[in-house]
């Protein structure tokens, strides 16, 4: 089952713009809300027709992944920093380790089993007797243990790591380079055995779920990659060009940057693979509709996160010999303002008070500026809408419906310029800062869709209409790597604002995306009240549900009044699927979902 963009993992990933056009030349107040979705999909393509066993077993079911940068070639989900590298190993199921229900809720069945104990304040994952890798290699506790040892050491590439992790026995420790083991992690049938049990400090509610931030849910090939320093793994063979998997297939081919070929893996344990190849292929966004409309592919890559927008489904949702399959995405866009730096040496995002985004009142009239509800109105086509908050309506019990986000309201972003001090001197079209300094302000985007770049140059027209001297970084969209690349690096000042997307895991805590050691902090937004309710998601009050669901509604309304990230719409994930494809469905509570796929005919219909 795909829970989330980057799949069965248990992290936040980047995932690349999937805008809508804008020409939008209004400026005046809009009230609309616009926050809800206007059209209904189906989680599953109800397919009748009789299964071909021949064009099943002897078939290819073919796959596109939307993207207009080739996939930089990831396959170590701990590693991996960009949904596409999930979306396009996905069929091996990159060492999953749990199953769950429609709700997220981890249950027994998967590669391996959980059992949590307040009382212990333990986690025992115990493994299944035919766990194997697709080289034939036995699943081990030392596996389990090893992907923490990847995510926490001092020289790991990952990003991933976050304070909750701190919560193992022993973890900050070993994250700091002070030990050479994680003290909190044993093995009570050895290494080579079946059982690994994580000893924590605290106990929290999120633990129940796939996606939290307290339990790692992959497993690393130990044996197979031991002899690999942590810090050169991401370039490594093992993990670009030949790695292993226990999914229902396993890797065929692979053509870094541009697709993936699978195979049924005769060393999976749980139902097997029927389909007798699997190719996932990178399609522009520019693209991807007339290859569709041409019949060259049955699906795209299924992804928590969708990589479909609004035009593309004017194009397709009428498509002959296709059904429309979706359900509201685990991801959002955002806008993000850079406020400080990521100090390496204490681990800690540090935010800067002088930095040229740092006031309030700038951010907010910047978001206030936007006319989002007309563009996504017209745009969007039902199945991408203004996003109100950073928690997503995919998490019913916990999302703001009530939060009004950022409507257009041009004469409110005026004032708070004027009364924070930003104003036009000396004749000139741009407003300078309050010190009467010249003010220009990078906007980073990713290169895109012609329809898509339409929308980043709408924006710049608002902030300019403000007053606003606001450019592209480097004059143009940005290639994603190389976007991700600037955007990554601990101190940038190439992007004082950008647009990005996130994929989210499946449980909402914040603590991997906006806490004080978050590498996704990369706006590097820190204060203490932000930090204290980040905290409070999984401290000791949070086994109150009414207090958790309090907890989370407090930071929305905080996160909206302090503008330092700005979510910018809400979409479905969907995609077309052609009608010989049989067992298709996005349901959180399909685990089979690579095993349950078959053909009724050789050919795309």
């Amino acid at each position: 089952m795909v829970k989330k963009k980057l799949v069965l993992s248990a992290m936040a990933i980047l995932a690349t713009v999937s805008l809508a056009a804008c020409s939008s030349k209004k400026s005046s107040s809009s009230e609309q809300s616009g926050t809800t979705a206007s059209v209904k999909l189906s989680t599953s393509y109800k397919n009748t027709n009789k299964t071909n066993k021949s064009a099943t077993k002897n078939g290819t079911l073919k796959l596109a992944e939307v993207n207009d940068s080739p996939f930089q070639g990831i396959s170590d989900p701990i590693l991996a920093s960009n949904a596409e590298d999930s979306d396009v190993f996905s069929p091996g199921g990159s060492g999953a380790l749990f199953n769950t229900d429609k709700n997220y809720k981890i249950v027994d069945g998967g590669l391996a089993n959980l059992r949590l104990s307040r009382k212990n304040k333990t986690a025992t994952i115990t493994l299944r007797k035919d766990a194997k890798w697709s080289n034939g290699m036995k699943v081990t506790a030392k596996d389990v243990e090893y992907s923490y040892e990847v995510l926490a050491n001092k020289n790991t590439t990952s990003q991933q790591y976050s304070s909750d992790y701190n919560a193992i026995k022993g973890m900050a420790a070993y994250h700091a380079g002070k030990a050479k083991t994680i003290s909190g992690i044993t093995f009570p049938d050895g290494e080579k055995g079946r059982t690994t049990v994580i000893h924590f400090t605290k106990m929290s509610p999120s633990m129940k779920f796939s996606g939290n931030s307290f339990i790692w849910e992959t497993a690393e090939p130990y044996e197979y990659i031991k002899n690999v320093p942590i810090a050169k793994l991401a370039s490594s063979e093992q993990v670009r060009k030949n790695p292993i998997f226990t999914g229902p297939y396993k890797l065929d081919k692979l053509v870094t940057g541009e697709s993936t070929s699978w195979v049924p893996n005769k060393y999976y344990y749980g139902k097997k693979a029927q389909i007798g190849r699997i190719t996932i292929n990178v399609v522009s966004s520019n693209n991807i509709d007339k290859a569709f409309q041409s019949k060259k592919y049955d699906a795209t890559v299924p992804s928590g996160a969708g990589t479909l927008g609004g035009t593309d489904y004017k194009n397709l949702k009428d498509l002959k010999n296709y059904k429309i399959v979706g359900q509201s995405a685990l991801s959002y866009n955002y806008f993000a303002f850079n406020m400080g730096y990521y100090d390496s040496k204490t681990g800690k995002n540090v935010s800067d008070p002088n930095a040229k985004m740092a006031n309030k009142s700038l951010r907010q009239a910047m978001m206030y500026a936007l006319n989002q509800d007309q563009v996504l109105k017209k745009f969007g086509y039902g199945v991408s809408w203004r996003a109100n908050s950073l928690i997503p309506p995919v998490f019913q019990k916990y999302y703001d419906k009530s939060a009004k986000g950022y409507p257009l309201n041009m004469k409110k972003a005026k004032k708070l310029l004027n009364d924070a001090g930003y104003k036009k001197r000396n004749g000139s079209k741009w407003r300078s800062d309050p010190d009467g300094k010249a003010l220009k302000i990078n906007f980073g985007v990713m290169s895109s869709s012609a329809a898509n770049e339409a929308t980043y140059q709408d924006y710049l027209q608002q902030w300019h209409k403000l007053g606003l001297n606001v450019q592209y970084t480097n004059g143009k969209p940005m290639e994603m790597n190389s976007f991700y690349d600037t955007l990554q690096k601990p101190k940038q000042n190439k992007m004082d604002v950008w647009l990005g997307a996130w994929s989210l895991s499946s449980e909402p805590s914040q603590s991997q995306l906006y806490g004080e050691t978050a590498a996704f902090n990369m706006g590097h937004f820190v204060t203490k009240k932000n930090t204290k309710l980040i905290n409070a998601m999984n401290d000791s009050t949070a086994w109150n549900d009414a207090k958790r669901t309090k907890t989370f509604k407090d930071w929305q309304a905080y996160m909206n009044e302090e503008a330092a990230v700005v979510a910018q719409k809400f979409s479905y994930a969907w995609t077309p699927v052609n009608k010989r494809v049989k067992g298709y469905s996005v349901s959180p509570a399909d685990n089979n979902f690579w095993s349950n796929l078959a053909l009724t005919s050789k050919n795309i219909q």
